[in-house]
């Protein structure tokens, strides 16, 4: 439509700018972020970190913020520009971009962050994808990509060698990954003591990543998707079954679950009950837990409710997700969590006669922190 005929078009740029939607931009960005290792509480790192060097080829680029079917910003907050403005007075940064996101090794940026990372107490390295590569039907024909569709889910081979030449230096190291798809980052996994998940984070994406990393925010986003090892656990892409795909049919052990998210606290999970021990058709029943900030700082936690059929006579996923809330918990602080569990959640597709069947079964409540840390469980009978 002509944009004279859509009155979202008429809206000025003065009032979708505003502070407050700015505001909104970094809320948004930090509650996203999942901190995906931690090894030894490297994170937070302290403001007055001595010398403190940004490397890798999305740390100063605001297009690597974005991804596709978006705005362009007034104002963007790359990384690089949010850990400037978070930084002690006194505490020195040097930048150096390492390598291009996926042409071949350059020996010329990888001296050159080298030397950068030589100099540092700390590196921060920016690394990952951008909608240009990952993008719907994109013009892409480079190693691990294929018109916007991947063939590896590994970092592109030139990163993959700045990431592990800087580690090789021995430098406390902190790994940012900017991308919109999982990465399987197995290498970093085993190599890197704390690795950050910031997706493509938006405008405000360098002011979110320095407050996550400086200890400003505290991390409590989760992993919407499963993080696997590698693209040879999935089945072949043209067959269409679930088998296999998903936390939901997924039987191997993925680099990161769904669900997944460290914090800089501690969470405790305990007395799972429910408001009844059957579940009737077009009925709805409650499930309560109580959740306990075991940590020293104020954080989030996402309770996650999965279900497990257990007396289905029809093939049924391992877990599946039906809830979940996030709460925000000072240290101490303990709080019962209520969840709604609806019969018509537990219901399947009967393909014969065409209706969501509630079928006679026992179902088992999982209660926790992903679809692979479950914390409490329990069982009730549902009823149809």
């Amino acid at each position: 439509d002509s944009p004279e005929s859509v009155r979202w078009a008429q809206i000025p740029y003065s009032v979708v700018d505003q502070p407050a939607h700015r505001a909104l931009a970094t809320q948004v960005a930090r509650e996203s972020i999942v901190l995906l290792k931690n090894d030894g509480g490297m994170l937070p790192l302290s403001k007055k970190s001595g010398t403190i060097a940004v490397i890798g080829p999305n740390a100063d680029d605001w297009r690597m913020l974005l991804g596709n079917y978006n705005g362009s910003p007034a104002d963007p907050v790359t990384p690089l520009r949010g850990i400037r403005e978070a930084v002690a007075e006194g505490t020195r940064l040097l930048h150096a971009r390492g390598a291009e996101l996926a042409d071949s090794v350059s020996e010329t940026l990888e001296q050159e962050a080298v030397r950068a990372a030589q100099q540092a107490d700390v590196v921060a390295l920016f690394l990952g994808l951008t909608a240009d590569m990952e993008g719907e039907e994109m013009n892409v024909q480079i190693d691990g990509f294929r018109g916007g569709d991947r063939t590896r889910l590994d970092l592109p081979a030139s990163q993959e060698h700045l990431l592990e030449r800087i580690v090789a230096l021995g430098k406390p190291t902190v790994l940012v990954l900017l991308n919109g798809s999982a990465l399987a980052v197995n290498w970093a996994q085993s190599h890197v003591p704390a690795i950050v998940e910031a997706w493509y984070p938006g405008q405000a994406a360098g002011t979110a990543i320095a407050d996550v990393l400086f200890g400003d925010y505290n991390p409590g986003g989760r992993l919407p998707v499963t993080f696997y090892r590698s693209a040879d656990d999935l089945p072949p892409f043209d067959d269409y079954r679930m088998e296999g795909r998903t936390y939901r049919f997924f039987k191997g052990t993925p680099l990161y679950p769904f669900g997944f998210g460290l914090s800089y606290s501690t969470f405790g999970y305990r007395n799972l009950r429910t408001n009844a021990e059957t579940l009737r058709a077009g009925d709805t029943l409650t499930v309560r837990v109580d959740v306990t900030n075991t940590g020293t700082r104020a954080g989030d936690e996402v309770v996650q409710l999965y279900v497990r059929h257990v007396g289905s006579k029809v093939e049924r996923p391992t877990r599946e997700l039906r809830g979940y809330k996030r709460i925000q918990l000072k240290p101490g602080e303990r709080r019962t969590v209520e969840l709604p569990l609806a019969a018509s959640s537990l219901a399947y597709w009967n393909p014969g006669t065409h209706r969501w069947v509630v079928e006679e079964d026992s179902v088992q409540i999982q209660v926790g922190a992903s679809s692979a840390d479950i914390r409490v469980n329990t069982t009730i009978k549902v009823r149809p």
